[in-house]
């Protein structure tokens, strides 16, 4: 079989480029034939990488960035000349783009929609979108979602759900290196640390955690990673709080850095308040390290089917710092419930989420999808 992922963008940044990738590179280096083609972000130049022998990322130029989304009319006109190539285009939405450069490809294979989340805070970008989303639900052979409670509830699948099925996102276990562990335990000596990381943007509810540290033990400190608009009003909350000595933003983090701070504290915190946010790939990285989750109940979302309570970590109620201290602090205080939650997490990574786990999830699709030809 031959495969192309197509969507967002390249360098790899947001959780749904990373699943393409993820996806691409898990399929080629099985032998299985699987192309990326994508938008370029932060001007990185149009180029073809090949990745191994089995797969390629084809990068086209973004002309004019606008409403949260990238125009790439190039991307319609390479897809036209290698739709043929594929006997399946597995696309990823919410990306207007792609969805239009597989309109106008005039591919007939077979079409995997990807639906990471539904479009929620672009209202005006959604009712110019609305047709031709409608146009891709209707054309996809079948819709997978990252978890099977987001598909089964969006509004906008409600009447196909006979095609849905999903492929939770895998990735591969964190490995850290040891100098950067033992350099933030000297940076926070005497400290147990509870860490986050995310854009710092509304949705994360970063506030709620913030607040929550002023019902944690002095011996506790908040770390807090990412960048983002709201980097300011934070700092001032921490300040309004007098939680300088218990909240620290620490600003972008390398992926070494944030696999450091996932091995060497003692929770991971979801602190996210809407449905936005989907699934939270941080959340199965922090699992990989055996490290438990605290997380919101959102309404809609698949965070609480990833996090599952009192297995991988605890769930807490939405948009309230003290319940979300009590949960930090019954883990502080229950050794036994510690220990459970940290073997708990790590088997439910291995048994869901290893990227193993979405490769053959993938493959199996890919193949019933290709049998019915």
């Amino acid at each position: 079989m031959k495969i192309l992922q197509l969507g967002k963008f390249y360098p790899i940044r947001g959780g749904v480029e990373k699943v393409m990738y993820d996806i691409m590179l898990g399929l080629s280096e099985r032998g299985i034939y699987c192309d990326m083609l994508c938008a370029s972000t932060e001007d990185y130049p149009q180029e073809d990488i090949k990745v191994n022998d089995f797969g390629n990322v084809f990068v086209v130029k973004t002309s004019i960035k606008a409403a949260a989304t990238m125009l790439a009319p190039a991307m319609i006109t390479r897809l036209i000349k290698i739709a043929a190539n594929y006997d399946i285009i597995h696309i990823h939405h919410p990306d207007p783009m792609a969805a239009l450069a597989l309109l106008l490809s005039g591919y007939k294979g077979k079409v995997v929609l990807h639906w990471h989340s539904d479009i929620l805070k672009q209202k005006t970008l959604l009712k110019l979108y609305k047709p031709l989303q409608n146009w891709l639900i209707k054309r996809a052979n079948i819709i997978v979602g990252t978890t099977p409670v987001y598909v089964q509830e969006s509004l906008f699948l409600k009447d196909v759900q006979d095609k849905i099925d999903y492929i939770p996102i895998g990735v591969l276990p964190i490995s850290a290196d040891v100098d950067l562990k033992e350099s933030i335990l000297r940076k926070h000596e005497d400290k147990t640390l509870i860490f986050s990381l995310g854009r710092l943007v509304e949705y994360k509810g970063f506030e709620y955690l913030i607040e929550a540290a002023k019902y944690l033990p002095v011996n506790y400190k908040v770390v807090i990673g990412g960048k983002g608009p709201l980097k300011d009003s934070l700092e001032t909350l921490i300040a309004e709080f007098k939680l300088q000595d218990k909240v620290e933003l620490l600003g972008f983090l390398t992926d070494e850095e944030a696999y450091a701070y996932f091995e060497v504290s003692k929770l991971f915190v979801l602190s996210s308040i809407f449905k936005t946010e989907a699934f939270a790939i941080v959340q199965i990285e922090a699992m990989s390290c055996g490290t438990p989750i605290i997380t919101a109940d959102i309404p809609g979302s698949g965070v609480s089917w990833v996090n599952q309570n009192e297995i991988s970590g605890l769930i807490c109620e939405r948009k309230n710092a003290k319940d979300l201290a009590k949960s930090i602090n019954l883990i502080e205080q229950n050794e036994i419930l510690y220990k459970k939650l940290c073997e708990g997490a790590k088997n439910r990574f291995e048994n869901n989420f290893h990227r193993d786990v979405m490769i053959d999830k993938t493959i199996s699709l890919y193949s019933k999808l290709l049998a019915k030809t």
